[in-house]
């Protein structure tokens, strides 16, 4: 059966960004059938040289983050590459950018002209901190946001140092608000300008604790695996050596997680605060009733009792999860393994069709804008 439309086939859009984030919400377009054409300067994006390398000297990173995407290389100093852009963005449904604010205007792509050139145009700009504010220039990486989001204050050990994520989160946070902002404002039918930013992105992600602090004054502390509103919650290790990750966020669950390990009894335990207040406690019953039962048994148990836990996997672990094959999480193409598509579309699904390619490899199409522009005709490239 030959594969169907996918949902974004006929939406136009120029990638002009680099590293995660930006690239990211291009792809996220990508993958539901949007025709991304990503601009690269001479030499490369920064990402082809970031990170593992696959047996062609491309990089992991940039085999997943411009996937489904056609790769142009422009210098953008260069008036005749200037001008092969602004023909592609005259025609073009939406722009991604993250350069720092300002460097988009200082190349001559000023947002007020190409929307008043192409009134449909949006422009999604990603940056650290936002097109405005005090903190405006500052360098857009996501460790910054975490850093100053809350997230590190409170991700660690009670006694141990903040820590930051091991992964790229806040790009691929920005990037999922990015894509969903751009297609918010497609959908408007006006061009706009879309301010999307690593900080104000981060911040989605905190819950009620801005207004847990200003309305009560509370500041959560670093609790490991712990988190204030869920006791137990958090890792323990099987006595095979495994690890069993741990949730009893509501008090149905609890009960039954707590008759299960033999402290359903204790007072101390049956209500929320009680768990909250002997938290110590309850960990330690936790880890105990865990710590004598390989992770199948532990895991198995829980399965039986219908309350929440799962095995800790790592990726080798998690590429041959059962559950994870029949759903198909993860899909090879050219060769490598990568995560399919962030959500399945019943009807008009989206799909991964190719990875990052080489650089310039669809510099034939610049051609064909030069061509239709000379002639008078659409000068976006056919796919």
């Amino acid at each position: 059966m030959q594969p169907g439309p996918m949902p974004l086939e006929g939406l136009r859009v120029v990638d002009l960004s680099s590293v995660f984030a930006g690239p990211h919400c291009a792809r996220y377009l990508a993958d539901f059938g949007a025709d991304v054409i990503k601009v690269e300067r001479p030499g490369g994006d920064t990402v082809r040289n970031m990170g593992w390398r696959d047996s062609d000297g491309g990089t992991l990173w940039w085999r997943l983050v411009n996937r489904n995407k056609r790769c142009v290389t422009l210098d953008l100093k260069a008036a005749d590459d200037l001008a092969l852009l602004r023909r592609l963005l005259a025609v073009a449904d939406v722009l991604v950018e993250n350069f720092r604010p300002g460097k988009l205007e200082a190349l001559g792509l000023v947002p007020d002209e190409l929307i008043e050139a192409n009134p449909k145009l949006v422009i999604v700009r990603l940056t650290g901190f936002g097109q405005d504010g005090p903190y405006r220039d500052r360098p857009g990486f996501a460790t910054l946001a975490e850093a100053m989001s809350g997230f590190a204050s409170m991700n660690g050990e009670a006694d141990g140092a903040p820590l930051l994520p091991p992964v790229a989160l806040t790009d691929e946070i920005a990037g999922l608000a990015g894509a969903f902002a751009a297609l918010a404002a497609v959908r408007s039918g006006v061009g706009q300008v879309v301010d999307v930013n690593l900080l104000e992105s981060m911040s989605q992600v905190m819950g009620p604790l801005m207004t847990a602090w200003h309305s009560e004054g509370y500041l959560q502390p670093r609790l490991g695996s712990g988190i204030p509103y869920s006791v137990p919650r958090g890792t323990y290790q099987a006595s095979d050596g495994g690890w069993l990750a741990v949730s009893t966020s509501s008090d149905s669950v609890a009960a039954r997680v707590m008759a299960m390990i033999g402290v359903g009894d204790d007072e101390r335990f049956t209500t929320f605060e009680g768990r909250m207040a002997h938290r110590a406690e309850l960990d330690t019953a936790m880890a105990q009733w865990v710590s004598q039962r390989t992770l199948a048994e532990a895991v198995a148990a829980f399965d039986e009792s219908q309350a929440a836990a799962a095995p800790v996997l790592d990726m080798s672990q998690l590429a041959t999860d059962p559950h994870a094959s029949a759903r198909g999480v993860f899909v090879e193409v050219d060769g490598l393994m990568q995560q399919n598509v962030v959500a399945r579309l019943s009807v008009t699904p989206g799909r991964v069709r190719w990875t990052g390619r080489l650089e310039g490899a669809d510099n034939d199409c610049l051609r064909d804008v030069a061509d239709a522009t000379s002639s008078g005709t659409d000068p976006w490239p056919e796919p």
